[in-house]
């Protein structure tokens, strides 16, 4: 018998579900932002170094170049350094998060983990993304390996794994970043897998691209679906391990609000502050 389905006795409140969904979803938006925000400047600063001109956006970074004007460092340093920032990014993250703060109280701990999480999508699922309309991060295995359209693919399936594999071992991890007692109890194990991964994926998600019409792409919609790949297996994950603990005395669970208001206006400033679009070069 799994830890604790024979205390159906205890009273679950559903009331914090919503809670923890609501500050999950700005935990997820404001990472988002974070993440993408320095994969397009590392991407701008180096376009700046390499003298290229084009127009940045809400959201993406699109150039105004022929393409016998591009070479291939510039393609390679242009496409990769967004990646190689947030694979960097989504390392310290992690690492921040495990050794440091798991153990500690409050909202910072699941927002590290975020970060760690939308940089690995950032560099594996966007491969697998950008790969399906031959753009973005595409462009440099296909620029620097030159192995062909299959090679290609294949390096993207390739990436693609990597993030499910991902995914579902980074569930005890996710476990140990929720403080409640009654999110934690294993008998409530679906509710907070509904709670705290497929709503603020969704609702993160469908926000993220409100926010950013009319210059939304089909390239970043592909991005968000992709963390898709990285939140099934971690569900699963948290579905089938048995891990309940959590803190011995956690904060009360409410609304964050401050939290909620500062996802807002980062989400706003982004849009005011590239729209209309910035030019560069």
């Amino acid at each position: 018998m799994h830890p604790e389905t024979a205390t159906t006795s205890l009273k679950t409140d559903p009331r914090k579900f919503y809670i923890v969904a609501a500050n999950g979803t700005a935990l997820y938006v404001l990472a988002y932002y974070f993440v993408w925000g320095l994969h397009q400047a590392a991407k701008v600063a180096v376009s700046h170094h390499f003298q290229l001109h084009g127009i940045w956006d809400p959201s993406d970074v699109r150039y105004t170049l022929a393409d016998n004007e591009w070479w291939r460092t510039a393609i390679v340093g242009v496409y990769g350094s967004g990646p190689v920032v947030c694979l960097v990014l989504g390392l310290v993250a992690f690492r921040w998060y495990w050794r440091g703060e798991r153990a500690r109280r409050g909202q910072f701990k699941l927002l590290l983990l975020w970060v760690a999480f939308h940089a690995c999508n950032a560099v594996f699922g966007a491969l697998l993304a950008d790969t399906f309309t031959q753009s973005g991060f595409w462009y440099v295995p296909d620029w620097l390996l030159r192995l062909g359209n299959v090679m290609n693919v294949l390096l993207a399936l390739l990436a693609g794994l990597v993030q499910l594999g991902l995914g579902y071992f980074g569930a005890i991890a996710f476990l140990q970043a929720h403080d409640s007692h009654t999110v934690m109890r294993y008998a409530n194990r679906r509710l907070m897998v509904v709670s705290t991964l497929i709503v603020p994926w969704v609702a993160g998600g469908i926000f993220i691209a409100l926010a950013k019409v009319p210059y939304l792409t089909v390239q970043e919609t592909l991005h968000l679906a992709m963390m898709g790949l990285l939140v099934t297996p971690l569900a699963l994950g948290c579905l089938n391990e048995v891990f309940s603990e959590t803190v011995k005395r956690p904060q009360a669970t409410r609304v964050a609000w401050g939290l909620v208001g500062v996802t807002i206006v980062v989400a706003l400033t982004w849009r005011l502050a590239l729209s209309p679009p910035l030019t560069f070069g």
